[in-house]
């Protein structure tokens, strides 16, 4: 197994369950010296997605979870990692418990454009659900965001 680091739609326990059924929850942390950004917006979706870039004023809450090789091949093709669009990076992850090495998804396009409002939504739900701190959770939901039929 290997440790993955979720900062998107991940976060959420439930639905890294329903993709990634043999992965395991480990616990939660943060990524101290990266930024939340967004990108990507070119590539025709409803607005820009997440990823995350290094900043050192910055950090980043994240689920980790405990991958395992059949899940890790499939969580490549649900986010896109096996055409491109994302790449897999090793990070250290700031725990109650120490410091564990994880891989996270970073998107390999410009930084910049703005996120749907609905994809913020799901964003924010699944922090919440991953029990990010209620501050970092308003941060998501109060983060500028692409104006409906644009």
């Amino acid at each position: 197994m290997t440790l993955y680091a979720a900062f998107g739609s991940n976060m959420d326990p439930a639905r890294m369950g329903a993709r990634c059924p043999h992965s395991p929850l480990r616990g939660t942390g943060w990524l101290v010296g990266w930024r939340l950004t967004f990108g990507g917006e070119d590539h025709g979706w409803d607005g820009a997605l997440a990823t995350i870039v290094e900043d050192p004023l910055e950090q980043v809450f994240v689920a980790v979870y405990d991958v395992t090789d059949e899940d890790s091949v499939h969580l490549d093709s649900l986010e896109s990692a096996d055409t491109g669009l994302y790449r897999r990076m090793k990070v250290r992850v700031h725990t109650l418990v120490g410091e564990l090495l994880a891989w996270v998804y970073v998107l390999d396009a410009f930084e910049g454009g703005l996120p749907s409002a609905g994809y913020l939504g799901i964003l924010a739900e699944a922090a919440e659900a991953a029990d990010a701190p209620q501050d970092y959770v308003a941060a998501l939901r109060a983060r500028p965001c692409r104006s409906v039929g644009l």
